[in-house]
């Protein structure tokens, strides 16, 4: 959220964080914090550290700086992709920023990313594989060891790709459900139903501008600190009618 900010000194760090962290290879990460950091750190953490699984916490460190840095930016897209007559109308109704995007910015924000934010999960877990470079034992190092040890090399990297196929699908799974359960009524209309089940469009339906977003007092009630409201619908149809009328 701080990217989209005008103030650059909010902008500024968050936009070097990201490219700084992004720009740089998943691999050269894990050896950097397996490697380069322990010795960076005083001798009493150094010795709990190797004490508690060093490449762990490596391999943590480095999936964690790197897929922020990337989630970030999904993040940005979304609260970008929202009109900007949304935050006009949080001013009149007299929030402040912080107000703004908490209420109303975040939460829409947050239901328009499942797609790409389910994309980055799924690198992610994938990822992971990665962290067997220093040592962690995870699901691909598993698979290694198994071979070496039985000499059955198709049924091991068998078993593991079909754990990696089911861990994937059953995160898919999931956050389809989500995405479908959060969908903001007349903010993300269903492909079929507005285009036709044969002639279904891959893009998004766009936002409808006059749309005006209702601040919600209770966001665990109702799901979300926004929802569209009906009577907002009926409202801008009596002030069109009664302007109509008038002329």
């Amino acid at each position: 959220a701080w990217r989209t900010q005008a103030l650059g000194l909010l902008r500024w760090p968050a936009a070097a964080y990201v490219e700084f962290f992004r720009s740089v290879p998943l691999l050269v990460w894990m050896f950097f914090w397996y490697f380069a950091g322990p010795p960076l750190l005083p001798q009493m953490f150094q010795d709990w550290l190797f004490d508690h699984g060093a490449e762990f916490w490596a391999a943590v460190a480095a999936l964690g700086v790197y897929h922020g840095a990337r989630f970030s930016e999904v993040i940005r897209a979304g609260i970008q992709s929202i009109p900007h007559t949304q935050f006009e109308a949080a001013a009149s109704t007299g929030l402040t920023t912080i107000q703004t995007y908490r209420l109303i910015i975040i939460p829409i924000a947050l239901r328009l990313i499942v797609p790409p934010a389910t994309n980055e999960a799924l690198n992610l877990l994938k990822n992971s594989s990665i962290a067997l470079t220093i040592g962690v034992a995870e699901l691909t190092f598993q698979t290694r060891q198994i071979e070496t040890y039985t000499a059955r090399a198709f049924e091991a990297l068998t078993a593991g790709t079909l754990i990696y196929l089911f861990l994937c699908l059953a995160v898919g799974a999931v956050m389809a459900r989500v995405e479908r359960r959060f969908a903001i009524p007349g903010m993300i209309a269903p492909l079929a139903a507005q285009y036709g089940a044969a002639n279904a469009s891959p893009v998004v339906p766009a936002i409808e501008p006059r749309l005006m977003i209702e601040p919600c007092p209770d966001f665990l009630r109702c799901g979300s600190a926004a929802r569209v409201t009906a009577r907002t619908e009926r409202m801008l149809r009596l002030a069109t009618a009664s302007n109509t009328s008038s002329e």
